[in-house]
Parts: structure tokens; sequence; C-alpha cells
């Protein structure tokens, strides 16, 4: 008796699980939210300073007495709260890391090529060399090689951030996001690319 009431307990822990997965979504407000915050700090003309990561809340005792029933809502009640709660994770070490440098780019030479509107931002979460004429001959080679430098972090940076929230399936998602922030928060008299790419300045 105990064993098939532990079969059918079993299988339904499966089914259910099964369901709930099939329902998670990517939380785009929340991206929004940490793309627009992440983005303002590499904007901003100051050092950023690394925001401690969140503490977890510690795990609630147990009653011995309720071990079985609790490990079965464990597995069931979390996972589905998890496919509601509208919630995105950006920082982790590699992603601070990119930050970082991303900040030192814009306070120099990015920063300049923007600025001189040579380069500027694309309509999907990049930089591209707009006008190359604006760059001498002589720095042409160095500016190339800090719009390449840009975009494999920025690159890195989406594929982090879809792979901290274990779901790698979000990349895609992650950067037209991020491409809209980035576009949202660009200076006055940068360059930047319409949805049908051509470019505008702000």
């Amino acid at each position: 008796m105990h064993k098939l009431v532990y079969v059918i307990l079993t299988s339904l822990a499966v089914a259910l699980v099964g369901c709930v997965t099939i329902n998670v979504y990517f939380p785009e407000a929340a991206a929004q939210k940490a793309a627009d915050q992440f983005i303002g700090n590499v904007l901003d003309s100051a050092t950023p300073a690394a925001t401690p990561a969140p503490k977890e809340p510690p795990p609630a005792p147990k009653n011995d007495a309720q071990q079985p029933s609790a490990t079965l809502l464990d597995l069931l009640i979390p996972a589905a709260y998890a496919a509601d709660v509208p919630n995105i994770r950006v920082q982790t070490s590699a992603t601070e890391a990119i930050r970082g440098r991303m900040h030192d780019r814009f306070q120099g030479p990015l920063g300049e090529l923007l600025d001189s509107g040579a380069v500027g931002f694309t309509n999907d979460g990049m930089v591209a060399m707009r006008d190359a004429a604006k760059v001498p001959l002589s720095q042409r080679a160095q500016a190339n090689a800090t719009v390449a430098d840009e975009n494999r972090d920025r690159t890195a940076l989406y594929a982090e951030i879809a792979n901290a929230n274990n779901h790698p399936e979000w990349a895609p998602q992650i950067r037209a996001t991020f491409a809209k922030s980035w576009i949202e928060k660009a200076r006055a008299g940068w360059y930047y690319q319409n949805a049908g790419g051509a470019w505008q300045q702000k």
C-alpha cells in the first residue's frame, strides 16, 4: 500500500513539475529594469561601485515528523512560484568585470568615437562604425579594435545573464532588451539605428 501511494505521489510530482516548467517565461519588465540600471552605471561618469549580491533568506526549519510531506512540497511549490515571480539575475563576477571594462571604454576611446559620430549603437544591441572618415587614418585600426572589444563584451554579457538565470535560450531576448535600453540612454548627439537600420542622431 505504501509503495502504491509513493508511486502515485511521485507520478503526480513529475506531472506537476512538467507543467510548471512549460510556464516559465521571460521576465521582460524585470529585464528592462535591470538593463537600464546596468547601462546607467556603464555610462555614468563616476566609477561604478559594485553592488553587493542580494542575500538569500535562510531555509525554514523542517519538522522531522513531516519530512516526507515537506520534501514533496519542496519539489512542487518552489517550482510553481518560480514560474510566477518576475525576476532576473544580472550581477555575477563575470558581468561585473564586463561592466568595468565597458565603463572604462565609454569614458575613453569609445565615448570619443560616439561623440564624434564615427560610431553608433545598432538596433541589435551592438556598436558599429558609422562613418570611418571621422577617424584619422592613423587611428582607424585602434578604433576598429575598440568596436570589436565592445561587441565581444556585449555578446558575452547577454549570454552570461541568460546562463546566470539558467535559461541560455533567453540570450536573444536579453540582447533585444539591452538594445532598446542602449538607444534610450544614448546621449544627445550620439547616433543609433532605428528599427529599419537607418542611422539617426539623438
